[in-house]
């Protein structure tokens, strides 16, 4: 039913969509253009995969903890490292987008719901070298490979925070001055994707994003997303099917984009 369901999706999205043209607002033209568009090869990426093609050799098992929607794929709670490396990673194409968009934005400051191990923590890290990371993983074991990764990877500007998010997140947004850059890859509930959401409102500014992933990942998280859409504060959406990206630019026209990718 959720194959159904989901190609289904795909195919109203691919058939509706558009690329660079037709777009009248400069500023997600600019995006799609410049950004998301851009297929020059990146010696970040050549970089970075060397991680992901390590952990998808390493056969270590761990216990996973799944706080969150589970997955799709596989729900046991023993997994190989190489297992989870496979299917529960962004793929390359997707964490590199993110990396651009990332890079593009350079904020001060990056909250991750949902670290997994850590291959896109460091994407999004590299984007912004100057910018504080906060990522926060709700499986202990899951988290004790990432901070290895991060930690032979040389990188020190990365916290990681393990635990619910509902435990971990309100304290993480009350320390900061303002939220610049939260990426949702965690939990994939209706009203737990909201709720983080709104835990944010508060701290956003003009050039906050918020980037939501799997929206359409069940009935409940397309719920999510349109509601978010929809909500007053929000002024401009880019739905990329595999990943939404939410800002709150004043004095920009209310407006959602669908763009193929």
């Amino acid at each position: 039913m959720f194959n159904l369901r989901f190609a289904k999706d795909f195919f109203l999205h691919r058939l509706n969509a558009k690329t660079r043209h037709g777009l009248h607002s400069p500023f997600v033209y600019r995006l799609v253009d410049t950004v998301i568009y851009d297929k020059s090869p990146k010696k970040v990426y050549t970089e970075v995969e060397a991680i992901r093609k390590n952990l998808l050799a390493d056969d270590q098992t761990i216990t996973v903890l799944d706080l969150g929607a589970g997955s799709h794929v596989n729900n046991n709670h023993q997994k190989k490292v190489s297992d989870i490396a496979a299917h529960a990673l962004k793929p390359p194409k997707l964490a590199q987008l993110l990396y651009r968009i990332t890079a593009d934005l350079q904020p001060q400051n990056i909250i991750e719901l949902g670290t997994c191990l850590g291959v896109t923590t460091i994407y999004l890290q590299k984007a912004a070298p100057e910018a504080k990371v906060y990522t926060l993983e709700g499986s202990p074991e899951t988290a004790a490979v990432a901070k290895e990764v991060f930690s032979k990877a040389g990188l020190n500007n990365i916290e990681l925070i393990t635990g619910n998010f509902d435990d971990t997140l309100p304290g993480i947004i009350n320390s900061l001055d303002k939220v610049d850059l939260m990426f949702v890859d965690g939990n994939h509930q209706k009203d737990a994707t909201l709720k983080y959401f709104e835990w944010c409102l508060p701290k956003v500014h003009e050039n906050t994003l918020l980037i939501f992933d799997d929206i359409y990942w069940s009935e409940g998280m397309k719920e999510a997303w349109a509601e978010i859409k929809a909500h007053p504060q929000v002024t401009v959406t880019v739905d990329l099917f595999w990943i939404g990206l939410v800002y709150f630019r004043t004095g920009q026209v209310k407006e959602d984009f669908l763009i193929r990718y």
